[in-house]
């Protein structure tokens, strides 16, 4: 028989999902408030293809070189709290992905458990999904609580798992960027990719890790997996 790419992840029982990109479709907020606090640096506004092809971590970095010189600490700040105001504003007109929440419903009366866990401030997350009506179908909500040197989730993903008591071995990390694979890794646990979000496909792919679409995709690939096991 084939094998399936997904077969490693047929003793997964616990996903951790991310939140912006993956279950929230927020990508055009980001994108204009992306462009609004680069906008006074004198960098012109960019698209959503161009974006999906440089975003990355550490965020520092990445929008030092987007543009084109270093930032000290004031302008760094200045960025980060005017680019919260901006996507604030938009965030009302962001709706779920596709197929959300019906896919949380699916993968729980399948018998799975699943979390969240966001690298977007910790208040800021949990009362969203509360007002999204999501919060009870998740063991654990979770967003940024400190703030890592390497600006990666890894450490936040091993302290979202060992709060729960659940095995890093059967942990699927559905997200939306590298940084995501990455953080899986390092806690030992697995990473399922989505597409939909801020990284591209291809970018996705260079981990080695599977891609799919969407969270309808991922969550379809998990039960078949743990279906033929």
């Amino acid at each position: 028989m084939a094998e399936n790419r997904f077969d490693h992840l047929s003793g997964v029982r616990h996903i951790v999902w991310d939140w912006n990109g993956t279950l929230l479709d927020d990508n055009h907020a980001n994108l204009t408030a992306l462009n609004r606090v680069c906008e006074p640096f004198g960098r012109a506004p960019v698209d959503l293809d161009y974006w999906r092809t440089v975003f990355r971590r550490p965020l520092l970095a990445c929008y030092e070189d987007h543009l084109g010189r270093p930032l000290d600490e004031g302008e760094w700040a200045w960025l980060n709290t005017e680019y919260d105001r901006h996507y604030r504003a938009h965030l009302p007109g962001c709706g779920l992905a596709a197929g959300v929440p019906d896919v949380l419903v699916g993968w729980g009366a399948a018998g799975g458990s699943q979390s969240l866990l966001s690298m977007a401030s910790h208040g800021h997350v949990v009362d969203l999904v509360a007002e999204r009506g999501l919060s009870g179908h998740f063991t654990r909500v979770d967003g940024r609580k400190f703030d890592a040197a390497d600006d990666s989730k890894a450490q936040h993903l091993v302290h979202h798992l060992g709060e729960q008591g659940i095995d890093p071995a059967t942990v699927v990390l559905i997200g939306d960027i590298d940084d995501d694979a990455r953080a899986a890794r390092e806690a030992g646990a697995h990473a399922l990719l989505v597409s939909s979000g801020m990284m591209s496909r291809e970018r996705l792919e260079a981990t080695g890790g599977p891609v799919v679409g969407s969270p309808v995709e991922a969550v379809r690939a998990l039960t078949e997996v743990r279906s033929a096991a």
